[in-house]
């Protein structure tokens, strides 16, 4: 595996993903096979009565659809130490954590060297289409990655964020090296304790690199936006480092500050080139090529709760495509990109067969557009069987299930997806949303994916203004009769009355989901409310979780505030500096 990562041979990678999606059904079978062979003597399996079966059939029939709830109790045990066969045949040495943006705290996740081959895997696949459209030269990417610290957690297990699990690997870099992915900046950056002042290392290294920068990445596209906001800001200090070979004194964390100041040396006609491109900018419009003139695109996860700041960051961009990154989560990756040229709104996933056994539950009617007016049925239909990787149909959404080789075992993901097409007989899919993001009071649904088209379409007004949102949550009020929802919105400026108090009542207007609008119409859902927060509110959220133990890399703004997420929601309503209720109905 690792020899075969050296060198990277980009005809090879595509033909062997051609023959894994040629017969997707028995390449299924064989990953199911070999996960069942592996952990046959796990206690959870025994516990179920497979003795040793391997098939489809006996599978679904004695394992059982499960939560991370469900395992919550097997997973505590090898966090504290527990070496016997619990989930998996071998013992589990490290462990992943969730983002914990979905439910306020980050959840514990069996992580092993099958799950890093599957991540290197993705990697290839989707660098080897991805380089068959945008061939890369010779250089270096600029990549916003951070690295938060792996701990040790009772039982010496290393536990440590998903990404830092990747990063840290020992198999990590030799794949880098091999896709052409070089980060400009040193291990002392990626891997500094303080994430902003990483982040202005970073920034740094690429101007220092700009002619050899091939591309800038970073694992969700709010980082990379997030990166050229604080650009904005900082971007005549760092010309000064650059034209004294000084660096500002900001950066004390001692590894990282000796690293930078082996790279830097003074160079004034580099920092005057700089000065003269960011002083010619109207408004950063295409300040990415401006500033890295040899870059062929920007890359990152870029759809689902992302995209929200594609707006922004093409503003950025000038005309640099952006390419969507793979689609997975901490619980183990599930399709590549290889359909690169698309724009990230309406990127796909082709499933690869062999990393996982995958099902997928049918949701019916589209899970946006349920008919609400009938809540009884929905509690007396069963929830239909699940379908295998193969068995999916076009057009129709799917909650994803998944089989992993370490230790999770028909395990609902909690995503919805939607069938876009197939890749020989594997299928492509677009994300559509988290299932249980859900803002609801009465018999109203809205999900993820309602929120952010209502703020998009709210967002319109603020743009004929020349203003823009800069992020945005949700909260269900209860403590109002009847309940109403909230909206919390961060303005890139000053907006007026007029204006917000029309945004209020578009944001209302726009959810569209019938159980909403009727319960509106009879007061049955109190008015919504808007509620504008200060400037840096939400960078307040993103070090609440800074200061959890999360990774930057795997950050995504919680966009629906529950009970259980109380501390966000202090930090919101303490921001609060204008609040409006919708006259709409």
């Amino acid at each position: 595996m690792l020899e075969k990562m050296e060198e990277f041979d980009q005809e090879k990678v595509l033909e062997e993903f051609e023959a894994l999606t040629k017969d997707a059904e028995r390449v299924q079978r064989e990953t199911l096979k070999k996960i069942l062979e592996a952990n046959e003597s796990a206690e959870y399996l025994q516990s179920l009565g497979l003795n040793g079966r391997t098939d489809i059939e006996s599978f679904t029939a004695c394992v059982p659809l499960v939560t991370h709830q469900d395992l919550e109790s097997y997973i505590q045990r090898i966090v504290d130490g527990d070496s016997s066969p619990i989930l998996t045949g071998k013992p589990i040495t490290t462990i992943s954590l969730s983002s914990g943006t979905t439910q306020g705290k980050p959840k514990f996740i069996p992580f092993n060297d099958e799950l890093m081959e599957n991540t290197l895997q993705i990697y290839r696949t989707s660098f080897a289409f991805r380089n068959r459209e945008f061939p890369l030269g010779n250089g270096r990417a600029l990549q916003f990655l951070y690295s938060s610290k792996q701990f040790k957690t009772k039982g010496g297990l290393a536990a440590g964020t998903a990404t830092t699990n990747v990063f840290r690997n020992s198999m990590f870099k030799k794949a880098m090296k091999a896709i052409q992915s070089i980060s400009c900046s040193p291990d002392e950056v990626i891997f500094g304790s303080d994430f902003h002042q990483s982040l202005y290392c970073h920034l740094l290294c690429g101007l220092i690199f700009r002619d050899e920068v091939q591309f800038i990445s970073s694992t969700f596209a709010h980082s990379i936006l997030f990166a050229f906001r604080t650009f904005e800001q900082v971007w005549e200090e760092l010309c000064n480092d650059i034209r004294t070979g000084v660096l500002s004194s900001r950066i004390d964390v001692p590894s990282t500050r000796t690293a930078m100041s082996k790279l830097l040396k003074p160079n004034p006609e580099l920092a005057d080139l700089i000065y003269k491109k960011c002083s010619s900018l109207s408004n950063w419009y295409g300040l990415i090529p401006e500033l890295l003139p040899n870059a062929k695109y920007i890359y990152g996860i870029m759809t689902g709760s992302m995209e929200p700041y594609l707006k922004k960051l093409r503003h950025y961009a000038g005309g640099l495509p952006l390419l969507s990154a793979d689609y997975g989560a901490s619980e183990g990756w599930i399709g590549a990109n290889v359909n690169p040229k698309l724009p990230p709104e309406l990127a796909t996933y082709a499933v690869l067969p062999n990393i996982g056994y995958f099902e997928f539950i049918p949701l019916g009617e589209n899970i946006e557009d349920q008919d609400h007016n009938n809540i009884e049925s929905s509690f007396l239909r069963m929830e239909p069987k699940p379908v295998g990787l193969t068995e999916v149909k076009i057009g129709e959404e799917y909650e994803v299930i998944v089989t992993n080789f370490a230790g999770l075992y028909r395990y609902r993901l909690g995503d919805v997806v939607k069938v876009i097409g197939f890749h020989n007989s594997t299928p492509e899919i677009k994300f559509v949303c988290r299932r249980n993001l859900l803002l609801t009071i009465n018999i109203d649904k809205n999900t993820e994916k309602d929120l952010q088209l209502s703020v998009e379409e709210a967002g319109k007004l603020l743009s004929e203004e020349k203003l823009d949102v800069v992020d945005f949550s949700s909260h269900v009020d209860l403590s109002t009769d009847p309940g109403h929802y909230v909206i919390f919105w961060e303005i890139s400026g000053e907006a007026s009355q007029e204006v917000l108090k029309e945004c209020c009542n578009c944001l209302d207007k726009s959810f569209v989901d019938a159980g909403y609008v009727s319960s509106r119409k009879v007061n049955a859902i109190g008015a919504l409310e808007l509620r504008v927060v200060r400037r840096g509110t939400f960078q307040k959220i993103l070090d609440h979780y800074l200061g959890l133990g999360s990774a930057v890399s795997q950050f995504k703004t919680p966009r629906c505030v529950g009970p259980t997420n109380n501390l966000v929601l202090q930090i919101l309503c303490a921001n609060v500096v204008k609040s409006y209720f919708s006259t709409a109905f």
